[in-house]
């Protein structure tokens, strides 16, 4: 992505970061969502609001990470008004650096307890699932794992593809891992992961396709991106894994992991974030996250939306029992792990 390229609306209300600072007649966001689903709901919200945003949005291959640290980098001089990030474990790591402004969201009042931090400095919404998406013509129906700890199996040596678990919701699996299972547990999956000849890809789009065109049998993934390929007409299936409990590790189970948004401390313009937030965290954003291709899941139980059938909710399957807090004390030992295992 060209981030000097300038995006205009038909109204010519928005444009990209270029290292231009907030105005009151306009708020900088930084962007980890994917921009095919952010653009239309930022033109709706200049169109409402008549502020103009301008986004600056990461790259598939270094999903979460490069934005995150530009705002390290700028915590002195902040020239972000908004995160508006994919995940949650590095939004809770800018908050614990005291880059995060408090703000509690009157949009956001019906919003589960958990979804909150616990000093209002960020706010969960609209969750995606890590899944596995399957080759149908590969994998018969009768032999699909049905757990992410089935991957090390022998049958599966060189079948299955990951994103590099260094950045974005791969990274953020790896981190929930090593807290739900603990990190010897944890350290074994990827090593025995790493034995099996696993296929590391530049990112979770490109671990569905190489299921879709048949280059390994399994992708690890999030439900956007299956669920991109399914509707596509591709001979592929979602699974969510350890859907059932486990009674060798209660804990796993399908990881939802939500977007977050917050307030950058010392921000530019900070009321015109303010505005931006209550706007992502409307009902009416919650439902077109839901009903647009990405299918993301709300968090809102205000949000009634239609979301197909191959999207599984919470209330469907066993959720795995992660303390996001505690997933991000296990960053950077699993981070150093991963590094060593797959860095190449």
């Amino acid at each position: 992505m060209n981030r000097r390229r300038f995006l205009l609306t038909s109204a010519g209300m928005f444009a990209t970061v270029t290292g231009c600072k907030s105005s009151p007649s306009r708020v900088v966001l930084y962007c980890a969502q994917d921009r095919e689903f952010a653009e239309s709901i930022l033109a709706d919200f200049t169109q409402q609001t008549k502020l103009a945003v301008a986004p600056k949005y990461d790259t598939e291959a270094d999903k979460s990470v490069s934005l995150y640290e530009e705002l390290i980098r700028e915590k002195d001089r902040p020239r972000c008004d908004v995160h508006w990030n994919n995940e949650i474990l590095a939004t809770i790591r800018l908050r614990r650096q005291g880059l995060l402004e408090a703000y509690a969201p009157p949009s956001a009042a019906t919003f589960p307890a958990w979804s909150k931090a616990s000093d209002q400095t960020w706010q969960a919404f609209a969750s995606r699932a890590r899944v596995l998406l399957v080759n149908t013509k590969l994998v018969p129906a009768a032999e699909r794992p049905k757990s992410l700890l089935d991957l090390i199996q022998p049958r599966w040596k060189g079948k299955v593809a990951m994103a590099k678990p260094l950045f974005g919701t791969t990274a953020t699996q790896a981190a929930c891992l090593f807290e739900a299972l603990g990190p010897e547990r944890a350290e074994q999956f990827y090593k025995d992961l790493a034995a099996n000849a696993v296929h590391i890809v530049p990112g979770n789009k490109q671990s569905a396709e190489a299921v879709s065109h048949g280059e390994v049998a399994i992708g690890m993934t999030d439900t956007d991106d299956a669920m991109e390929e399914k509707e596509s007409g591709q001979l592929v299936e979602i699974i969510f894994p350890d859907r059932e409990k486990n009674p060798e590790h209660p804990r796993l189970g399908t990881l939802f992991i939500p977007n977050t948004v917050a307030l950058i401390r010392g921000a530019p313009n900070l009321d015109g974030g303010r505005k931006l937030i209550d706007f992502l965290l409307s009902v009416e954003v919650e439902a077109k996250l839901a009903e647009n291709a990405s299918h993301q899941i709300p968090l809102n139980p205000q949000v009634k939306a239609n979301l197909p059938e191959s999207i599984l909710t919470p209330k469907d399957v066993h959720v795995m029992d992660v303390d996001f807090e505690k997933a991000a004390d296990r960053w950077e030992h699993s981070q150093t792990f991963l590094r060593n295992v797959f860095a190449r």
